[in-house]
């Protein structure tokens, strides 16, 4: 397939983004990291952001706040091929309801990656079963909205199936926005000590502590980067990317995966496109992050279930 010239690579607009894929010779976008809730928790969501100016943080603007058919619509129309729906418990009592919501979602929608999500509370086992067996293929843990942590006994069994059945797990545990009683880098060093073969996705790339989630995924065979919000004009005001990043991503090809956060963002989604393009680490960087890796993670899914 003829490419674009290198200098007409970068989609300028949402509009551009399908003859941008066309040039690197992809029939889409595969988004690991996209929300799709029940709309009473998304109204939350949505309020949460909206108040962020008045308590003194960046103003956070919704892009894409529309209703969910006009979304699906939207992510058809940039090019996305297939999108998870993540959902994430941060209390007890969530995650069946949740989990049905985006069972039924998926069902309406062919393109939806099956999304999962377990708290450590009682059933948490059950709960995981019952996910693996309706064919969820990722799962979203937030351990900051969460408020637990990751190494709670009562996750122990839950993560040995997810980890048998060789699930992504996009986990949010990263000290970014805000740093949390169980954020950061260690208890993810505790929790894959015990449960090696975990497959972790780490969201934001760990933001802001990126070098530390970079070099642990250089380390573990199990362990990939999602791409949200990464790079972008918005973030770098608040998370910039150390010196010597772009190296560590170089050298990371084949475990950094596409991740944006729709439709939560403060910008156009072709700025996350832009922002990762102007890494400058090559057509074939770029490649792997959006369909190649994706694709071969939920295929391993797919085979071991």
């Amino acid at each position: 397939m003829e490419h674009l010239p290198r200098e007409q690579r970068s989609p300028a607009n949402d509009a551009e983004i399908k003859d941008y894929l066309h040039g690197l010779g992809l029939p889409g976008l595969i988004d690991l990291h996209v929300h799709f809730m029940p709309q009473n928790v998304l109204d939350k969501v949505w309020a949460f952001f909206d108040g962020r100016e008045a308590d003194g943080d960046l103003p956070w603007p919704i892009s894409y706040r529309t209703d969910e058919a006009q979304r699906v619509a939207t992510l058809e129309q940039l090019g996305v091929a297939r999108f998870s729906t993540l959902n994430y418990a941060h209390r007890p009592g969530m995650a069946d309801w949740l989990n049905e919501y985006s069972k039924n979602f998926a069902a309406l929608h062919p393109q939806a990656i099956a999304s999962g999500t377990f708290y450590p509370e009682e059933g948490t086992e059950q709960q995981v079963r019952d996910c693996l067996e309706s064919g969820v293929e990722v799962f979203k843990i937030h351990v900051q909205v969460g408020n637990f942590d990751p190494n709670d006994p009562q996750l122990d069994r839950a993560w040995q199936l997810v980890a048998e059945a060789r699930t992504p797990v996009i986990i949010h545990c990263g000290n970014g926005p805000h740093k949390g009683q169980h954020t950061g880098i260690e208890p993810i060093r505790r929790l894959l000590a015990r449960h090696e073969d975990l497959v972790l996705v780490i969201a934001h790339a760990g933001l802001p502590d990126y070098s530390e989630f970079a070099e642990l995924a250089l380390e573990h065979p199990n362990v990939y980067l999602d791409t949200t919000m990464l790079a972008t004009d918005f973030t770098e005001q608040f998370a910039p990317m150390p010196e010597g990043y772009r190296a560590l991503l170089a050298q990371l090809a084949g475990k950094v995966v596409l991740g944006t956060d729709f439709p939560n963002i403060p910008y156009p989604y072709s700025h996350q496109l832009q922002a990762l393009d102007a890494l400058g680490l090559g057509e074939q960087w770029m490649r792997e992050v959006l369909w190649e890796t994706p694709q071969r993670l939920l295929a391993q899914v797919r085979a071991a279930v």
